[in-house]
């Protein structure tokens, strides 16, 4: 992997399914270069990443929720959706910000 082009390995980060960790470093998924991959692939286009990111977000909750359904701390939701979702700027249009 050494010797693989950063544009290669970050492009090979790709989630597991039923499990949303990366393929190839095993943290949660979308990892930090499958961010990077992903802000680049949609090239500025927040609103058609999230829209793609979206029901990613549901499969995974679903998936990871049944996993373990018998665990006293099941996935939090909204720690789900900050992994999937949260991460992705937001643009803000006009006025001054507070």
């Amino acid at each position: 992997m050494d010797g693989e082009p950063v544009a290669d390995r970050v492009a090979n980060h790709v989630a597991l399914p039923q499990l949303w960790i990366c393929r190839v470093d095993a943290y949660p998924w979308p990892c930090a270069d499958a961010r990077l991959n992903l802000l680049a692939g949609f090239n500025g286009r927040l609103l058609a990443l999230n829209l793609y990111l979206a029901p990613l977000f549901v499969e995974a909750l679903t998936d990871l929720s049944a996993i373990a359904p018998d665990l006293a701390d099941p996935p939090d939701p909204r720690a789900i959706y900050e992994r999937f979702m949260g991460w992705v700027p937001s643009r803000r249009h006009g006025g001054a910000t507070s």
